[in-house]
């Protein structure tokens, strides 16, 4: 069988989705799939270089690889009401010209963040390292992403919700906010793409039916970072049951994001989501 390498972060949403797939619950007469995990930044450079066949990526990343990869519309996360949360000491006042950690160049937040504070001083660092960065002053503030945004220091406090920048620039009072999504190399045969598709959407759809069985497996092996109450809150923020198939709703919110990265001169071609997802009607036509 055909191998698909497919790269995912550690974070406790993808984990999720994705272990299905690794317990075997679910699987492919045609494809078999091996994964890596690695932080998401990491992940966005990685497909810059075409180095996954699948891969998680930022929704803001995929203008810039949508010449090699196709957008899949499972295992997507989207924030609602939520999302990255800017961070600083308490008692403190940001200058214009702060110095921030974003958790990098290709992400969501950093993408809305430079629209909002075009004067701050960015460094970008390991989502992980972000808290303790602003703890030691070594910088001014920070942007928590995953489950960092659940529990912090009671040092700190958020100076402004990812989430609120969002719906300043969105224009629509009802899109969601894209964070995370799912790209396939195109250069796969357009069967095996469809199958690979269908493989891990029914992967997130089995976690998401299964979520109190499979959440107590991922506890129990020590595979999250959180404890089970933490867990639950994150899933269901960000591996819930709009996370197996995107919506129109979503596809809307995802176009939105590539419209303002190319008002604002972050993409040179503006791009829409429904034209690079898998055509997976090929399949109906061709077995009809």
């Amino acid at each position: 069988m055909k191998n698909i390498r497919v790269a995912h972060s550690p974070d406790a949403d993808d984990i999720f989705m994705y272990s299905a797939i690794n317990l075997g619950w679910v699987g492919s007469d045609i494809l078999q799939f091996s994964s890596k995990a690695d932080d998401i930044e990491t992940l966005n450079q990685a497909a810059l270089r075409g180095e996954f066949d699948a891969t998680a990526i930022s929704f803001a990343l995929y203008p810039f690889i949508v010449k090699d990869y196709a957008l899949l519309r499972t295992a997507v996360s989207f924030g609602n009401g939520y999302g990255p949360k800017l961070i600083k000491k308490k008692h403190t006042t940001l200058k214009p010209n702060f110095k921030v950690a974003l958790s990098g160049q290709y992400t969501t937040n950093a993408l809305l963040f430079k629209i909002a504070y075009p004067k701050a001083r960015i460094v970008y660092k390991n989502f992980l390292d972000i808290e303790n960065a602003v703890l030691s002053g070594e910088v001014d503030a920070g942007v928590l992403i995953h489950e960092s945004i659940l529990s912090f220091s009671d040092e700190l406090c958020v100076e402004r919700e990812i989430w609120d920048i969002w719906c300043e620039l969105r224009g629509d009072d009802s899109l969601p906010l894209p964070l995370g999504g799912m790209a396939l190399r195109r250069s796969l045969p357009l069967s095996d793409a469809i199958e690979c598709e269908s493989v891990l959407t029914k992967a997130v759809q089995i976690a998401h039916d299964n979520k109190k069985i499979l959440s107590s497996m991922l506890l129990e092996r020590k595979l999250v970072r959180v404890d089970d109450t933490s867990l639950q809150k994150y899933l269901g923020l960000y591996a819930n049951a709009e996370s197996i198939s995107m919506s129109d709703l979503q596809l809307r919110a995802v176009d939105r994001l590539f419209e303002i990265g190319y008002e604002n001169g972050v993409y040179s071609n503006l791009i829409k989501s429904q034209p690079n997802l898998i055509p997976t009607e090929y399949l109906n036509s061709r077995n009809s």
